[in-house]
């Protein structure tokens, strides 16, 4: 192939990235976007083996074979409460990727230069860490490590010299060539991504997973200076430039700040708690109770929370809201941008059950409008809506922007108990006078509400 042909096709490939991620932006496109960046990446791939001139090639469609057919079967398999578990995993696997071809290239010929040497040094060190980082995440995600933050006495200061040793390493591996220095800065940037994911707790995944993302575009993109990848700095830079973009928008959702979210431990388990523990007893609602309550009101604001996610209820929650579109209910529902964990968790669960695009609103969309609101029916969404993080100054998550579902004439909360959410603490919306607590699975309290709702 000319290096004309191969410029343009790796331009073509560039602008199918920048276009499908722009199309990524709503759900109405975002189909197409996906498609349109594969497209790219395929493109990408064709071109760069045409160019390196390998005679055979058994062994890349050995391994086409195998991440293809595997890709597949997790795409058709996993369900949407395993998203962000998956994507945390692929996360780790497009880290370990790069380190992996960065740390080929040094075996096979060193730093020539000083800018190889430093890129080299980059990718292994940002590729390694995101991997062991990322499942760490994956197993708080997935239950397999506790969600709470899990820390040692001294680990700030543990920390701070592992990372002073990773980039001591880096500076010897760059700077003298030696093997046993590449081999040294793999296993410190390997436990340095363990040691500084375990402290951070189940509240901050969404931001987490984020950056976890970015970081491994930081590393695809340095090991597309490695190689000389055009397509592989591009598409790492628009990965690694997303992200962190994301990072802060997920942390000025939590009115906290990145630095706040690695190192301030924050988040607790969601373990069960006694009724009424911190806020004395409340008001227990039957599915009559608030079938009659939705049926007769003139709004309904839905706030969708993980819980819904773990009982798969997204396909109930069209039903129930369907059933009340038909009686002449307005019906909206209100995404916060950290529901869920990770970002745009709601927003994909409930585009899969084909809820319309236009009934899903951000938070600053809707916000004002709950004082002018019947009804907001709660599904499994906990601190999100917690009222502690915009009155009371004492609160761990005070200042974290919420919902305002307490400034609706009435409220519905779908919960299994009264446990915590991921922030650990308790939520006094719980126990008002105008708020009804229907203690029960998501989707079997949803599936009850639209029958319900049908005779009211």
């Amino acid at each position: 192939m000319s290096e004309a042909a191969s410029t343009l096709l790796y331009l073509a490939a560039a602008a199918l990235f920048i276009v499908g991620l722009k199309r990524l932006s709503s759900p109405v496109t975002a189909r197409s976007g996906n498609l349109m960046g594969a497209v790219g990446m395929l493109i990408a791939i064709v071109v760069t083996l045409l160019r390196s001139g390998i005679v055979d090639y058994t062994l890349i469609v050995a391994g086409l074979l195998v991440g293809g057919t595997a890709g597949t079967i997790l795409a058709r398999r996993v369900a949407m409460t395993g998203i962000p578990q998956l994507v945390a995993a692929f996360n780790g696997f497009g880290g370990a990727a790069s380190g992996m071809v960065a740390a080929a290239e040094f075996l096979a010929d060193g730093s020539s230069t000083p800018e190889t040497a430093v890129t080299i040094t980059l990718s292994c060190a940002l590729g390694i860490a995101t991997f062991t980082g990322s499942f760490v995440a994956f197993g708080k995600l997935q239950g397999l490590i506790p969600g709470r933050p899990l820390l040692f006495k001294g680990q700030m200061v543990f920390d701070s010299v592992l990372a002073a040793a990773v980039v001591g390493s880096g500076i010897w591996m760059a700077a003298s060539g030696h093997r046993s220095a590449l081999w040294l800065l793999i296993a410190l940037s390997a436990l340095l991504g363990v040691t500084r994911t375990l402290p951070i707790g189940g509240a901050d995944m969404p931001v987490i997973v984020a950056f976890l993302n970015s970081m491994s575009g930081l590393a695809a993109a340095s090991t597309g200076f490695v190689i000389g990848s055009e397509a592989l700095i591009i598409s790492g830079a628009l990965v690694g430039a997303s992200g962190l973009v994301l990072t802060a928008i997920m942390s000025r959702a939590m009115n906290r700040s990145l630095a706040n979210v690695l190192f301030a431990a924050f988040g607790g388990d969601d373990e069960s708690q006694p009724e009424g523990i911190g806020g004395g007893p409340v008001r227990r609602a039957t599915i009559d109770d608030a079938a009659v309550t939705l049926a007769y009101a003139r709004s309904v604001i839905v706030v969708p929370g993980y819980g819904l996610a773990v009982s798969q209820a997204q396909y109930g929650a069209r039903d129930l809201t369907d059933r009340l579109a038909g009686r002449g209910v307005k019906v909206r529902y209100a995404i916060h941008p950290v529901a869920g964990r990770m970002p745009g968790h709601m927003n994909v669960l409930l585009a899969e059950a084909d809820v319309p695009y236009e009934q899903l609103l951000d938070r600053d969309e809707i916000n004002d409008d709950f004082p002018r609101t019947d009804v907001a029916l709660v599904v499994g969404a906990n601190d999100v809506v917690n009222p502690a993080a915009r009155d009371d100054a004492s609160s761990p998550i005070y200042g974290m922007p919420i919902l305002d579902v307490d400034r609706a004439g009435a409220v519905i909360v779908i919960k299994r108990s009264l446990s915590p959410g991921f922030a650990g603490i308790d939520n006094p919306l719980f126990y008002r006078d105008t708020t009804l607590m229907l203690f029960s699975d998501a989707k079997a309290a949803l599936e009850s509400l639209a029958g319900a709702v049908q005779t009211a």
